[in-house]
Parts: structure tokens; C-alpha cells; sequence
């Protein structure tokens, strides 16, 4: 074991050693990693014909649970369809779902936060109790809650999911605002007699936004999670096309002798939401965000 890992290790450090010798560091590499898999899932987005030229809503038994090879290269569903094919139609579904929700929570979180942070007393009060309230439900279980109660659309799963990333939003954006208002230039911008929405929204909002940029960066990942989560279990919108979350319940029944219908939906989970996460550290540095 220990000759493995020694050799293990010595392996890791050539691989570093020919990065540094091309002029590539390991986060630069992984950082153009995300980027072009994040590329390939938005190109998937928008133009998925580009990628896949099957049409995902006809079906061939004649092709069911084939698996990988050269005419299907991640195999077929139990309704003959390819699993590549389903992967990227259904790419379209995750980024919406992930960049709607995520912009519903930034937004109303954000303005809770302010209000919140700037106002202060017993309005700072009553918005942290609600925002304490949220938070005493995982994100997974307050998504599933308001997912149940509002119904199966692509809207109400929206919002089940941006209703869920509020109190992150809220209580970062709170605290910056804590230490926005007190800096000089805002005192400044009060003694010129400034309104309070023009103090807000000109000096204060500007040099508290960059946390919560960088929040949302990775709260795309974690809400494209949630979404997929939810949809396994059955409360996602019902279409034509199935979403990642469906496709990974789709293959639970076949998972001992068709793994490839569960697995690389899973995969590919996974990859995007360590891309987006990558992503959003590379902005957290590049904006010097603590």
C-alpha cells in the first residue's frame, strides 16, 4: 500500500511539474476545464440540434436499454431513446430552472437585506425572524415543501427552489450593508443631504453587491441540484422531454444491468455543479471578496 501511494504521489508531482513547465498551474487548468464544460451546457441550452440530431420525443422499443457503443455512445432508455440525446435537451431545463431561481432568490433576498441592514430597529427585527424561520428548514426540504403545496410546473419549481436560496442572500446582504453604512462616504453622502434612497442606491448597494454576485455563482449549482432532486422525486414538471432529475429516476429500476441510463445523468450533475462552483471561487478571488 505504501509503494501504491508513494508511486501515487510521484505521479501527482510530475503531472504538476509538466503544468508549471507549460506555463499551466493546476487552477488555471480547472478553471478552463469549467469553462469549456460550462460552454458545452449553455451551447446544449440554447441550440441542443447542434449536439444531438435525434429527436428526443420519438421512441423506438426496437433500441430499448442498449448500452453504450458506437451508434449510441451513452446508450438507450427503456424507451429506446438515446441517453446523450435526452442529457443535452434536457440541459435546457437545468440552466433555466438553476439561473431563474437563482436570480428570484438573489433579488428578494437582496432586498430584504438592505432593507434589512439599512433601515435597522424593529423592521431588522421582523425580517431576520422571517428569514430565521426559513432557515429552519434544509433548502432541500423548504424547496420540497413549496414544490408539494404549489403543484408540478416549471414556475412553481422556480419558485419552490428561488424561495429556498432567500435567507443566504438576505442575511450576506444584511451584513454588508452593516459595514457599508458606516464608512465615511456614506456619512458624507448624509451630511449633503442626500435622500436615503439616493444614499442606498448610489453608495451603499454598489459596494455590497459583490458578495452576493459571488453567491449566486455558486447558488446556480445548488439550485440546478435541488431542482434535479426534486424532479427524482416526482414533483418536477412533466414533459416530453425528461429533465436530469427525471432521467436519474427513470433508470433507478434498471440501475443493476442498465447502469448507463442513472449514471450519466448523474455525471453530469456532477460535473456542472463543480464547474459552476469553480467558477464562482474564480470570481471570489477576482473580486477579493473575503
Amino acid at each position: 500500500m505504501a509503494a501504491v501511494d508513494a508511486a501515487a504521489f510521484t505521479e501527482v508531482k510530475g503531472l504538476r511539474r509538466q503544468l508549471r513547465r507549460t506555463g499551466v498551474s493546476v487552477n488555471s487548468a480547472l478553471l478552463y476545464a469549467s469553462l469549456a464544460w460550462m460552454a458545452v451546457v449553455v451551447l446544449a441550452a440554447l441550440i441542443p440540434g447542434v449536439l444531438a440530431t435525434d429527436d428526443p420525443t420519438v421512441l423506438d422499443p426496437a433500441r430499448a436499454l442498449q448500452p453504450p457503443g458506437a451508434g449510441t455512445p451513452l446508450g438507450t432508455e427503456q424507451y429506446g431513446r438515446s441517453v446523450a440525446t435526452l442529457l443535452v435537451h434536457g440541459a435546457r431545463s437545468a440552466m433555466i430552472i438553476g439561473l431563474c431561481a437563482t436570480a428570484f432568490g438573489m433579488m428578494v433576498g437582496s432586498v430584504l437585506g438592505l432593507i434589512a441592514g439599512y433601515v435597522g430597529g424593529w423592521v431588522d427585527m421582523v425580517i431576520g425572524r422571517f428569514i430565521d424561520m426559513l432557515m429552519c428548514f434544509p433548502g432541500v426540504l423548504l424547496a420540497l415543501i413549496i414544490a408539494a403545496a404549489l403543484g408540478s410546473t416549471t414556475t412553481n419549481l422556480i419558485l419552490a427552489v428561488g424561495i429556498a436560496t432567500v435567507p443566504g442572500f438576505a442575511r450576506v446582504m444584511r451584513g454588508q450593508v452593516l459595514t457599508v453604512r458606516g464608512h465615511l462616504y456614506v456619512e458624507a453622502a448624509r451630511s449633503n443631504g442626500f435622500s436615503p434612497t439616493r444614499t442606498v442606491f448610489r453608495h451603499i448597494l454598489p459596494n455590497a453587491l459583490a458578495p452576493s454576485v459571488v453567491m449566486a455563482t455558486v447558488s446556480i449549482g445548488v439550485a440546478i441540484v435541488v431542482a434535479a432532486s426534486l424532479s427524482f422525486l416526482g414533483l418536477g414538471p412533466r414533459t416530453e422531454v425528461p429533465d436530469w432529475g427525471q432521467l436519474l429516476s427513470l433508470g433507478q429500476p434498471y440501475l443493476a444491468n442498465s447502469w448507463w441510463i442513472s449514471t450519466f445523468p448523474g455525471i453530469t450533475l456532477t460535473l456542472t455543479v463543480i464547474a459552476v462552483s469553480l467558477l464562482g471561487d474564480w470570481l471570489r478571488d477576482r473580486l477579493d471578496v473575503e
